[in-house]
């Protein structure tokens, strides 16, 4: 009975491992879309609040071209991609075309006059196709970042390990409360890291976020790794 039950333990835990590897994609996808809503409506409330210095949809349309120049000049060599400003140039130049020349939306913007009610609603259609921009530009410049945050989780990796192999060998003390903890901050600090850096209504240079988010990011894993049960 108690190696059924510890059979049964295991399948579990490497079907829970399994299903949240899956899960993973649609999580980020989930936290795009999210950061996108979040981002319009605060774009929106500034717009009708005049929070912004820039009137209308001005303010978004800067903060979008800061990031583009940004994504231009201090991302032009990339390990995914052999040319990124390209790669990030078609990829928004496609997500432009389907989501908003298709639909009629950039047409409709383009011809509506600046006046009356129609002219109100302009600027808030025009805000939420600059900041959707935006946040996907944001997007290209994390996924050509991805190496950093791989390279962060293999040094806390490596070393949560050496720290593990003195612990064993030290008769240090076992925490199961910490390594769980740590374990199960992992992803939730990566994706709240996205989402909080892809709904910034102002333009930010990706190194701000970047850095100390891997640092974070290698931190926990080095913990949780450090403090992984000295026998199997």
């Amino acid at each position: 009975m108690a190696e059924d039950a510890r059979v049964r333990t295991a399948e579990k835990k490497r079907t829970g491992a399994v299903s949240k590897l899956f899960s993973l994609p649609f999580k980020v996808v989930g936290v795009v879309l999210v950061s996108i809503l979040i981002s319009v409506g605060i774009e929106w409330a500034g717009i009708y609040l005049a929070w912004w210095a820039l009137p209308g949809a001005e303010h978004a349309e800067m903060v979008m071209r800061q990031e583009m120049r940004w994504l231009d000049t201090n991302f032009s060599r990339s390990l995914m991609v052999s040319d990124p400003v390209q790669f990030a140039g078609q990829a928004l130049a496609a997500v432009n075309d389907w989501l908003f020349i298709r639909t009629g939306i950039a047409g409709w913007a383009h011809e509506t006059t600046s006046g009356g009610w129609a002219g109100a609603i302009k600027q808030y259609v025009m805000a939420a196709m600059y900041v959707t921009l935006m946040t996907l530009t944001r997007c290209v410049i994390l996924v050509l970042t991805s190496p950093l945050f791989l390279l962060a989780a293999l040094v806390g990796f490596v070393d949560g390990l050496v720290l593990r192999d003195l612990r064993r060998f030290g008769a240090g003390r076992e925490s199961a409360f910490i390594y769980h903890h740590a374990k199960r901050t992992v992803v939730p600090v990566f994706l709240i890291g996205w989402l909080i850096y892809l709904s910034l209504p102002f333009a930010i240079h990706p190194n701000l976020f970047l850095l100390p988010c891997a640092a974070l990011f290698g931190f926990l894993i080095a913990v949780a790794t450090s403090t992984f049960k000295k026998y199997l």
